[in-house]
């Protein structure tokens, strides 16, 4: 492991008993020193900005649920350079995932043992932060969830290429909420006219429902672009 000169640390954390904890781990090592110590997401933005700390010691949860995730996004923006290394007493996997799209660059849980800590300190100072097996899996299922919406998008345009004006006339009133005779007035069409196109349309989307066609356009954050359709 690498010896940095003096690596400036502060330490947010809404409990007193484990900011104790870790001011007496840096405090026991000679080139760590604590800069400042906070006590909510607040303060650890506020502290950050004037002492401008190499590490971040951050809680996830202080004042609010994710008020550690909140503030490590500010300190981002403003000390792009400083290190955040989480702190949490449960591996949420969407809160910790959640917290590194903030930047962070570890997390630890905050029983793990001094020599864990201060490996994590020193590997964050070196850029050097090890991907922990539960990000490395967030990351692979965030990936295969994007492959399979570009699928699901492609297939979708393929269906939307086939219709025809009147079909996607319909399909456009369907995303707004309308019913099938609210359709046909809007349309100034007999209501069967509209049943055999929506029929049509299931048929295409291979689809049971037209609720299934609407949630569909949902999903993929089309239902804006479909209202729009003319």
């Amino acid at each position: 492991m690498i010896q940095l000169e003096t690596i400036q640390i502060l330490i947010a954390d809404d409990m007193e008993a484990h900011r104790r904890r870790l001011e007496r781990i840096i405090n026991s090592v000679g080139n760590l020193s604590l800069v400042a110590s906070a006590k909510s997401g607040y303060e650890a933005v506020a502290y950050a900005a004037i002492k401008k700390p190499n590490i971040v010691l951050m809680d996830i949860e202080m004042e609010s649920q994710l008020a550690g995730v909140k503030a490590a996004s500010e300190i981002n923006k403003i000390l792009p350079d400083t290190k955040i290394v989480m702190l949490t007493v449960h591996q949420d996997n969407n809160i910790v995932f959640a917290a590194f799209q903030t930047g962070i660059v570890d997390y630890l849980m905050k029983s793990a043992p001094k020599e864990e800590i201060l490996e994590a300190i020193y590997s964050a100072a070196n850029n050097q932060s090890p991907i922990r097996p539960i990000i490395a899996e967030k990351i692979r299922q965030e990936f295969a969830r994007i492959k399979k919406s570009e699928d699901h998008l492609t297939h979708f345009f393929k269906i939307i290429a086939n219709l025809t004006p009147s079909e996607l006339e319909v399909l456009k009133l369907l995303c707004s909420g309308l019913k099938r005779k609210e359709i046909a007035e809007a349309r100034a069409v007999e209501v069967e006219t509209i049943k055999k196109q929506i029929s049509s349309l299931l048929k295409k989307f291979d689809k049971n429902s037209t609720k299934e066609i609407v949630i569909d356009v949902t999903e993929l954050k089309l239902f804006d672009m479909i209202k729009d359709i003319s």
